[in-house]
């Protein structure tokens, strides 16, 4: 892992990743792609965008399942590589910044095409200009790039949502039928091959979607916002493109849109002429160049975290991995960059747009198939937000359709792909090879056909997990504030502790106390109750109960617990004191939940002093409030003379609190209660609050 210093901050919200996507498919996909694809397809063309959303479907939902498991900065390059190994890693991080490049340069160039409707500049020399202008902006932050973001997107959608009501008013006030008999027939004029083609062809309308997730390390609540802003976005790329391109097909002439690198202006200008001229062609042309620039803009700015992440991982030189004051990767933008300007110089507009498919559909195979891996290696800490449905058939699906279509593409996107290919292997085992010790989660499956594993990505996975955070804090309190205590001055044997703690929790649970007891005996001769800094956490999960419990058990004097200790010439077994141990038991079928809490736990035990607060506890409350981080719990007592003291002789019902934040332990002459609603308070009680850090912090300044 980076030093803090080197982390990308969590700034984009859910409208962010919408515009990020949004305005990445809105641009070559919509104002230049539809006349090169109406002259391999003609009017099917139509057909070939709907089924291009349709069969992005399983690389979308794959893509959303791994960027909320691991939101991390390079998205499909740390998928690939954190799940088919280190070789498939930097194939596919290569591949996938040159794509994106190429799509972002297809983008300016296309751009420039536009602008020279009303400025009689060289479409490249602009294409260039452009690019400079992009990466100053994204040097000086992802915010500031997300928020121009924004307002291009906004222009673009309320541009498009214009251009197709009144596209659609122009076709059906007038003949319908014989619209479509001239202009839709043959539907299919050069046979399915070319549809299948042209699918390939616009597929590179959609790929906006990879961007979202080389930039999951700074989206804010990645578990949500990253599967809905996708949602999202398809949703509108795939009802403007369908939509749009019929509009284009109906009012132009075939042979004219065949020709057409701007079908869009030439097509507003046959129903916008109720418009002062030239106001109806700029207007299209302002959302163009907004498409274009909004396109240019996400892709420097989702490419550039590409070198970032292969630089953290040793794939490259590490100076890549560098933030700079601004906080972005200074060094892999303007690289990225420069590849921008030596693509616009030398390629043509298809060609770019073509070589950008091909690898494309290659990368969305493989994010179908690291979902596989993922799933059937059963790595304990791979707990995505989201989850793909119908697993597995949808991603093999995926991968089919990728494999198809790439047929497809021609001599020239082959060829490209597997160049990539021959040079991401030839550069890992020139250069990475010797600076990487890791393997993919592939090996994990591996080892259930009796092979090897990496022990580090459980590892590293679960780090993941504490930097999200948990999802929702409330069951993690609520645990720990109904905890059993077990609170021992005199060591004793392990055994017999797991004895005590299974006999209260079995209470609990309403299962054989047994039964839990064999259970933490199994888990801790597997080795697969964590200790560290002083503290165990044995846990395990049964299929048959309705809930999570907890047994809290602090020992003064320390039980001795067996470990296995890592030496250069292997392994031996050792013994360590620890004086906190944490028995959880939760529902089998919630495995998300489980790792959450202990992570909860895991976390809270990172945290400097907190065997100091827990040694130092003088009661059972306390201990469990040195459990719950401090900005999410407040403990009041209500004596005479205080402001607390209004909560006196009042039911947990009528207290008026923050909304999320209650009561969760009541203190009473000695007794520890677990309050409801109906419990009324008493003068001495000691109360303890627990909720989110807004609430906390303003019962404090009115009680604390």
């Amino acid at each position: 892992m980076p030093p803090p210093s080197e982390k990308l901050q969590r700034t984009l919200t859910l409208f962010d990743v919408y515009a990020i996507s949004t305005g990445a498919m809105f641009s070559s996909g919509f104002f230049l792609l539809p006349g090169l694809a109406t002259a391999k397809a003609g009017p099917a063309a139509i057909l070939a965008y709907f089924l291009a959303g349709v069969l992005v479907l399983p690389a979308m939902f794959s893509q959303a399942e791994l960027a909320t498991a691991m939101p991390k900065a390079g998205g499909t390059y740390y998928f690939l590589d954190r799940s088919l190994g280190p070789v498939a890693g930097t194939v596919g991080g290569l591949g996938t910044w040159l794509a994106l490049i190429f799509k972002s340069a297809f983008a300016l160039i296309g751009m420039g095409a536009y602008l020279v409707l009303f400025l009689d500049l060289p479409i490249k020399p602009v294409a260039l200009a452009l690019t400079a202008a992009f990466t100053v902006l994204n040097i000086f932050g992802a915010k500031e790039t997300s928020g121009l973001q924004r307002i291009l997107v906004v222009t673009i959608v309320g541009v498009l949502a214009f251009f197709v009501a009144q596209g659609l008013l122009e076709i059906f006030s007038g003949d319908v039928a014989a619209t479509h008999r001239l202009q839709f027939e043959p539907f299919l004029p050069f046979g399915t091959g070319s549809l299948v083609a042209t699918i390939g062809l616009v597929f590179v309308s959609y790929a906006g979607l990879t961007k979202v997730a080389s930039v999951a390390e700074e989206v804010q609540d990645p578990d949500r916002n990253i599967p809905l802003g996708m949602f999202l976005s398809l949703a509108t790329a795939t009802l403007l493109y369908v939509v749009g391109v019929y509009i284009m097909v109906a009012v132009l002439d075939p042979v004219e849109l065949r020709a057409d690198l701007t079908p869009v202006a030439t097509a507003a200008e046959a129903f916008f002429d109720w418009f002062p001229e030239p106001v109806g062609l700029i207007l299209i042309v302002a959302a163009a160049i907004a498409a274009f620039a909004s396109t240019a803009n996400a892709g420097i700015l989702s490419a550039s975290r590409y070198p970032l992440a292969m630089g953290r991982d040793h794939l490259v030189t590490p100076r890549f991995a560098h933030i700079g004051k601004t906080g972005t990767p200074v060094l892999s933008i303007l690289v990225t960059s420069a590849l921008m300007v030596l693509i616009i110089v030398a390629f043509s507009a298809e060609g770019v747009a073509k070589l950008a498919s091909a690898f494309n559909l290659l990368v969305f195979g493989l994010l179908n198939l690291s979902v596989i891996v993922m799933r059937e290696s059963r790595i304990p800490s791979y707990v995505p937000g989201y989850r793909s449905p119908l697993y597995p058939w949808m991603q093999i699906a995926g991968i089919v359709t990728a494999a198809v279509l790439i047929t497809t593409m021609g001599a020239l996107s082959i060829g490209f792909t597997l160049a990539v290919i021959v040079v991401g292997i030839a550069w890992y085992f020139y250069y990475a090879s010797a600076h990487v010790e890791r393997e993919g989660a592939i090996y994990h499956l591996f080892e259930r056909l009796g092979r090897r594993r990496d022990e580090g990505l459980d590892s590293e996975l679960r780090t993941i997990l504490k930097e999200k955070g948990m999802r929702d804090e409330a069951p993690f309190e609520s645990l720990v504030t109904r905890a059993a205590v077990l609170d021992l001055d005199a060591s004793v044997p392990y055994e017999a502790l797991i004895d005590r703690s299974a006999a209260v929790l079995a209470d609990r649970l309403g299962v054989p106390a047994e039964r839990l007891r064999q259970g933490f005996i199994d888990a801790s001769s597997y080795g697969a109750t964590p200790v560290v800094a002083g503290a165990a956490l044995p846990h395990l999960r049964l299929p048959d109960i309705a809930q999570a419990e907890l047994a809290l058990v602090r020992c003064r004097a320390g039980i001795r617990l067996e470990t296995v200790a890592e030496e250069a010439d292997g392994t031996r077994a050792a013994s360590e004191a620890v004086y906190a141990i944490f028995f959880l038991v939760s529902p089998a079928g919630h495995p998300g939940t489980h790792l959450r809490m202990l992570a909860g736990l895991a976390s809270r035990l990172d945290e400097e002093h907190f065997m100091e607060e827990w040694q130092a506890a003088t009661n059972e409350k306390e201990l469990k409030e040195a459990l719950l981080h401090h900005e999410r719990y407040l403990s009041l007592h209500l004596d005479p003379g205080t402001a607390a003291a209004d909560f006196v002789g009042k039911a947990l019902r009528e207290l008026r609190l923050p909304p999320g934040n209650l009561v969760a332990l009541v203190r009473r002459r000695g007794r520890l209660l677990v309050p409801s609603g109906s419990t009324v308070l008493e003068e001495g009680d000691q109360i303890t609050l627990i909720g989110n850090p807004e609430g906390i912090a303003r019962l404090y300044e009115t009680y604390g």
